[in-house]
C-alpha cells in the first residue's frame, strides 16, 4: 500500500477539533462579552435577569413541552446527571444502558455509590448500542442519547415506553442541539454549555418533565444529599432553581457566552440549522473514509453514527498488528504532526476508547474545515508511517 506525502494545500480555518470544551463558534470575539454582569452578585437584578433569559430562551428555542422546567446546574453535565440520580433513583427498579465511558461512570455510581438502588445493566462494546429492547415497561431508565467517546449515538426514543409512573434519565451533553430528541418520552435531559454551542465549561443544563418533578415531591431517598444536589424544600420543588436562582455562584462570563451563543444559534435557524451542518460534516467525513483504505469509522452502522464526536479505528495491518500501547503511541505520532503544523489540536480517540481517531463535528465546526482536515489526517499518517518503518 502507497500513500501520499505531499502536504495538502488548504489548511483548516480552525484547528480546534476537541470534543469538550469544543470550538467557539465562527466569528466569536470577546468583544461580544461587554454586556457581562461582572463584578454584580448573581442575585442581583441585572444577573437574575440574564440567567432568566437564558433559561427562557432555552426553552423556546428547543422548543420545549411548555410544562418542561429548565435549571443552570453546578458541575457541568456530570453534576446534572448524578443530581438526578442521587435524588431520583431506588423508588423503583432503574434499567441502565452504557456503551461508552461516561455511561459506565453511571453504571459506577448506581452500583458502587448508590447500593440501596436495583439495576439491571445492559452493555456494549464501543462503536456498537445495546439491546434496548430489554427495557422494561415499568422500570426507570438511564441512558446516554450520544456516546461522545464511541461515536454512537441512539437513533430514536421509539424502544421506550410511556409510563408515568417512572422516569427516564438521558445524558444528552453532545447529542442537543445536534440531533432530534424526542422529548415526551424523556423525563430528565442534561447537557453543558461546552459541547455543541461552543460554550464555556463547569455550568451544566437540566431539563425536567411533570413526572421528574413528581418524583422528586413524593419520594425522599434514605441517603445524604450534598447542597449542590438539593431540588426540593419541604417536600417541594424548589422553584427558584428555575426561575435563575442557581444552587451556587455561577460565573456571568460564561452566562453572556451562552446567551451570544443562543444568538448565533438563532441567526442560523435553529437547532434543525446547527444539526444541518454537523451532518455535512459527519458526510465530508464519510465520503473520506469511503476512498480511505487505512481508516474505518469506529461504528459500522451509519444509522447509529454520531455526527458530533465522530470516532474512527486505524485498518492498516501495520498498524493493527502492533501492540496497543504502540498503536496508541503511532496515533500520539500523528497528532504531534497536526499539532506542528498547526491544523488540528486534540483529535486522538478517548483514553479509555480503542485507539483511534475523535473529530468533533458539532455545529461550531465549519464543515468546510472538516473537509480541509482529511487530506491532513491522510499526510500525517503516510509520514508516520514512514518513521514507522524506518525504526522498525
Amino acid at each position: 500500500m502507497t500513500y501520499s506525502a505531499n502536504t495538502p494545500e488548504v489548511r483548516p480555518t480552525c484547528p480546534n477539533f476537541s470534543s469538550g470544551p469544543t470550538a467557539k463558534r465562527p466569528g466569536f470575539s470577546l468583544n461580544q462579552l461587554q454586556n457581562a454582569a461582572l463584578g454584580r452578585s448573581h442575585r442581583s437584578g441585572l444577573s437574575k435577569q440574564k440567567l432568566k433569559a437564558a433559561i427562557e430562551r432555552t426553552k423556546a428555542i428547543l422548543a420545549l413541552p411548555a410544562d418542561y422546567r429548565v435549571a443552570i446546574v453546578p458541575a457541568s453535565d456530570t453534576g446534572a446527571v448524578e443530581m438526578c440520580m442521587w435524588s431520583m433513583l431506588g423508588a423503583r427498579p432503574v434499567d441502565i444502558f452504557a456503551w461508552e465511558s461516561f455511561g459506565q461512570d453511571w453504571v459506577t455510581d448506581a452500583l458502587e455509590q448508590l447500593k440501596d438502588v436495583e439495576a439491571r445493566i445492559y452493555g456494549a462494546d464501543y462503536g456498537a448500542l445495546p439491546d434496548f429492547s430489554a427495557a422494561r415497561d415499568d422500570a426507570d431508565i438511564l441512558f446516554t442519547w450520544n456516546g461522545t467517546t464511541s461515536g454512537v449515538r441512539v437513533p430514536d426514543a421509539d424502544w421506550i415506553t410511556p409510563n408515568p409512573d417512572r422516569i427516564v434519565i438521558c445524558d444528552a451533553t453532545s447529542a442537543v442541539f445536534a440531533q432530534e430528541m424526542d422529548w415526551d418520552k424523556l423525563d430528565v435531559v442534561t447537557y453543558s454549555w461546552q459541547k455543541v454551542l461552543g460554550g464555556e465549561a463547569a455550568h451544566g443544563m437540566l431539563i425536567l418533565s411533570p413526572n421528574a418533578v413528581r418524583r422528586l415531591e413524593s419520594y425522599t431517598p434514605d441517603r445524604a444529599l450534598p447542597k449542590i444536589f438539593r431540588m426540593t424544600k419541604k417536600g417541594k420543588l424548589n422553584e427558584a432553581l428555575f426561575e435563575g436562582s442557581t444552587i451556587n455562584t455561577p460565573s456571568m462570563l460564561c452566562v453572556e457566552d451562552y446567551l451570544a451563543a443562543l444568538d448565533w444559534c438563532e441567526t442560523l435557524g435553529g437547532p434543525k440549522a446547527l444539526k444541518a451542518r454537523s451532518d455535512r460534516s459527519l458526510g465530508y467525513l464519510t465520503d473520506w473514509v469511503a476512498k480511505t483504505d487505512w481508516i474505518a469509522f469506529l461504528c459500522a452502522d451509519p444509522e447509529t453514527r454520531s455526527n458530533t464526536g465522530v470516532t474512527f479505528k486505524i485498518t492498516d495491518p501495520r498498524i493493527t498488528a502492533l501492540a496497543e500501547a504502540d498503536q496508541r503511541g503511532f496515533i500520539k505520532k500523528m497528532m504531534g504532526l497536526l499539532d506542528a503544523e498547526g491544523v488540528a489540536y486534540d483529535a486522538a480517540g478517548y483514553a479509555k476508547a480503542p485507539p483511534g481517531l475523535r473529530i468533533w463535528c458539532g455545529a461550531t465546526v465549519e464543515p468546510e474545515d472538516v473537509k480541509a482536515l482529511t487530506a491532513w489526517l491522510d499526510w500525517a499518517f503516510s509520514e508516520t508511517v514512514k518513521e514507522l518503518a524506518a525504526t522498525s
